[in-house]
């Protein structure tokens, strides 16, 4: 009697997904889409704008102690205004049970606004102290990594380049009609 040839160890790496996991994770993926766009268009521009308020004295001392924190004062710091926000959440949810629709939104824009600006400028001070938290450096390049893979695929993307194509031509006719050089 044969023996059976000893059989190959499994490939190494590692597993695939399964296909509920793998719908989880592009499920998540697009909600978090529009998330990120706001954030990537935002983050540089409004945490600049914060910056700019340096220029007061009671500012430039906070950002002074920011920039001081120990790892977990950084982290506490950080998560600070998105808990000081959440006020205005439950205020813009009452207004719209009430019918306010109008005025929630405006509030729920402006504080996304002042949040993003805060929140930016907070990470800009404190993102060194940050990554000497084991975990925090552990999982922060990986999540940028994860985000910018993501954005790139929405970049690449036909709708966002057809977008992206007639924003061009819009600001170039809007441009011809002002009488501007190109």
């Amino acid at each position: 009697m044969q023996t059976p040839p000893p059989s190959s160890p499994p490939p190494a790496g590692p597993r695939p997904a399964s296909v509920p996991r793998k719908l989880l994770r592009t499920l998540m993926a697009v909600l978090l889409v529009p998330v990120l766009l706001f954030e990537e268009w935002g983050w540089v521009p409004l945490a600049a704008l914060a910056a700019r308020l340096a220029r007061l004295p009671l500012w430039a001392r906070a950002e002074n102690w920011l920039r001081n924190l120990p790892p977990w004062g950084a982290l506490l710091a950080f998560f600070l205004p998105v808990l000081l926000l959440l006020p205005v959440k439950v205020l813009a949810l009452y207004l719209f049970g009430h019918g306010h629709s109008a005025t929630a939104v405006s509030l729920l824009v402006v504080a996304k606004l002042v949040g993003t600006a805060i929140v930016a400028r907070i990470f800009q001070l404190v993102e060194a102290a940050l990554m000497r938290i084991p975990l925090f450096a552990r999982w922060y390049p990986r999540w940028k990594a994860w985000k910018d893979h993501v954005l790139t695929l929405v970049r690449e993307s036909r709708p966002w380049r057809v977008v992206r194509a007639f924003n061009w031509r819009a600001h170039r006719f809007w441009r011809r009609l002002r009488g501007e050089a190109l």
